[in-house]
């Protein structure tokens, strides 16, 4: 089990994705994106499999919700800088946690 103060150290934030790019380097089917988290935080980018459920187009301007705490993680030649969070749908394949409203960038889950 974690406390109330472990999970606190997990800084969840929305962005908006303003580019994706295919990546053709992965391992397994993935995006490229660059997602701005507001004048705080800034643009960070983050390689997602979500290509069965989202094509590139419909990704920009999309808010999501990632972790921006954790440490870089290089893959292939891109680093990730965040990781946006999803839950895997019946087959295993990542479905985007998704905001019901436009909250402002950079805003902090608590």
């Amino acid at each position: 089990m974690i406390t109330c103060d472990d999970f606190q150290k997990v800084d969840i934030r929305v962005g908006r994705i303003i580019d994706a790019l295919d990546f053709p380097e992965a391992r397994k089917s993935a995006y490229r994106l660059r997602i701005d988290f507001g004048s705080e935080i800034g643009v960070k980018t983050s390689s997602d499999q979500i290509t069965r459920h989202y094509s590139a187009e419909e990704l920009l301007s999309r808010q999501v919700i990632a972790v921006v705490n954790f440490p870089p993680k290089k893959i292939g030649p891109f680093v990730s800088e965040v990781l946006a969070l999803g839950l895997p749908d019946a087959e295993g394949k990542v479905v985007l946690l998704t905001l019901t409203h436009d909250v402002p960038l950079g805003g902090k889950m608590f």
